[in-house]
């Protein structure tokens, strides 16, 4: 995203697009409530030695996964709300407990740098906004926590990390699935050897995008906005999974777009796309994203001896894991856990302890690397060397 993008112009630019006032809308109309003030208040008076939290953006997944999470967190506790709706923010910060000297919206923002109980700024708004509010936040001397995908571009990613890095501030982006059980289950497997040598990977990521019906995704449709379709807000699931159950980074892609332009949803944004990543270990992945299939969000890992599925693999919950091999198969009974707990988690214990997080934004930085190329694979029809 450009940054002289402003506030004033991104709403000029929305209206244009007929999004309505899309920052304030960015993932719905909604806001959940779920805590009472008893726990409201009980919640704030047990957080006051957790790293204090703004969030920056609050639309459906901000307001239902990642606000509730809190409740759940260790070291991590939501003290500060920025956004372009002052109602839903006043409404959100009264069921959370949150004093109202601690809302901001996109204009003052940067006034946030006077405030010593933020000390991580979470960014939860569309990918062109990204490196714009991560640049803001780290010059006002708060960490960064950015939503995946990281940034449109591979220059949006490497400002980001660079003002982290000039600031001296700690800069994570937010896969999720890094965090969650199974996934870390079905890592740990496949790094203990239990498939045997890891042959073969295919991941897919699905959904259908309704800009019509849900506000939520009016901004996924716009290509200033979001970056890219299906392959950029999703199939970054299936890249990144690929990439974490081997351990490695691939050396070679290949890819085909398939693409309705009579579709009014695919005007400027890809629907569906099917990409190859070749690893140096000899693993071939297959994945695939789209916005106009019933929602799927899988992965199977298949070894010398045995293979491991999982579906959902990426979903808010209600994972399943299967393993087979020649004796058969069987399921693990592992613990759901709160991902989104565990990603707060890990930034606050990041601050705390002076750590690198696990996902920096270098992670992100190679995805998005990554996305080019499949892109320019998908044009050109031509294999992409990485």
């Amino acid at each position: 995203m450009d940054s002289t993008f402003s506030s004033a112009s991104r709403r000029q630019f929305l209206r244009r697009a007929g999004l309505g006032t899309a920052l304030a809308a960015v993932a719905g109309p909604s806001a959940a409530f779920p805590l009472s003030s008893t726990e409201s208040a009980a919640m704030q008076h047990a957080d006051q030695k957790k790293i204090g939290f703004a969030i920056v953006g609050l639309g459906k997944f901000a307001t239902e996964q990642m606000m509730p999470a809190f409740k759940e967190t260790k070291h991590a506790r939501l003290v500060a709300l920025v956004s372009g709706s002052p109602d839903k923010a006043a409404r959100l910060a009264r069921a959370y407990g949150i004093e109202p000297k601690n809302i901001y919206n996109y204009q003052n923002f940067d006034t946030i740098r006077d405030n010593p109980a933020v000390e991580v700024v979470y960014v939860v708004l569309p990918p062109a906004l990204h490196a714009e509010y991560t640049e803001r936040a780290a010059r006002a001397g708060k960490h960064v926590l950015s939503e995946k995908p990281m940034a449109p571009t591979v220059a949006d990613c490497q400002r980001m990390i660079e003002a982290c890095k000039k600031a001296g501030k700690k800069l994570m982006i937010a896969y999720r699935a890094q965090y969650e059980p199974f996934n870390l289950d079905a890592i740990a497997r496949i790094r203990r050897g239990e498939l045997g040598k890891l042959l073969q990977i295919t991941a897919d990521h699905g959904r259908i995008v309704d800009p019509v019906d849900d506000p939520a995704d009016t901004w996924r449709v716009v290509q200033k906005m979001a970056g890219g379709g299906s392959l950029m807000d999703i199939g970054i699931y299936s890249l990144n999974a690929a990439r974490y159950l081997t351990g490695e980074e691939p050396t070679e892609v290949t890819a085909q777009e398939m693409t309705d332009k009579s579709d009014p949803r695919f005007q400027e944004v890809e629907d569906r796309i099917h990409f190859t990543l070749r690893f140096p270990g000899g693993t071939l992945a297959t994945c695939t994203s789209a916005y106009s299939i019933q929602q799927v969000k899988r992965f199977r890992a298949f070894g010398s001896q045995a293979w491991l599925d999982l579906d959902p693999a990426t979903d808010y919950d209600r994972h399943h894991l299967v393993i087979g091999d020649k004796e058969g198969q069987r399921e693990p009974q592992l613990k759901e856990g709160n991902q989104f707990a565990a990603e707060l988690d890990h930034m606050a214990e990041c601050v705390l302890k002076n750590k690198t997080p696990k996902t920096p934004g270098e992670e992100g930085l190679r995805d998005i690397r990554l996305v080019h190329a499949i892109y320019e694979a998908a044009r050109t029809g031509k294999k992409v060397k990485v």
